[in-house]
Order: structure tokens, then sequence, then C-alpha cells
């Protein structure tokens, strides 16, 4: 399982702040063998002034991940690895199939 992220928004001052970022773009793929699973979407970020900033261009992506992930919440975050995971098993033992017609062989 693999979470990554491909993007942010960031408004560029903010109670003297310096690119003060509110939504990151992510995306969640895991892979077994041939197969393939991904979920994708976007997440907004509030700022607590409260709270120590870490300027932009000293963010990891680890720690905009576990924003992300804290901003969904446990069960949401779940549920994304959960779909991820039903997708390759979905690949691997397909519950529709479309064969070949029988007469075009």
């Amino acid at each position: 399982m693999k979470w990554t992220i491909n993007s942010l928004d960031a408004y560029p001052d903010v109670d003297g702040e310096v690119d003060v970022v509110f939504t990151a773009h992510w995306d969640l793929t895991a892979t077994d063998g041939e197969y393939l699973g991904r979920v994708y979407g976007s997440q907004g970020i509030k700022h607590d002034a409260s709270e120590p900033f870490t300027p932009y261009t000293s963010l990891t992506e680890d720690q905009v991940i576990g924003w992300v992930k804290a901003a969904m919440g446990e069960e949401t975050v779940a549920a994304h690895e959960a779909n991820v995971l039903q997708q390759i098993e979905d690949q691997k033992n397909p519950k529709v199939v479309t064969p070949p017609l029988p007469w075009n062989s």
C-alpha cells in the first residue's frame, strides 16, 4: 500500500506565513504481481495557527500524508485501503467476464 502526494494547493500568505497548504492531492496504490488497485482524490487541510508551522520548502511527503490521513479519519483511510485491495482481488477473481461469442471462434 503506497500513499503519494501529487500536488499541493497553498495560500500565498496566511497570518504572515508563506505558502500555507490547504489542499493535498493524493494517490493510494497497491500492486500484487500484474494487478494494480488505485484510489485518488484531494483532501482539505486546515491551518491551525496554534500549531508549529512548517515552511512549505521544509515539508516532507510523509508529513503531508499524515495530515491527509488525520483529516480523513481512521475509518475513511481504512475504507480507501480496503477499496484498493478489493480492486486487486476483483481482478484476480472477476465476478463478471465477457467471453468471446462461441460462433466467432
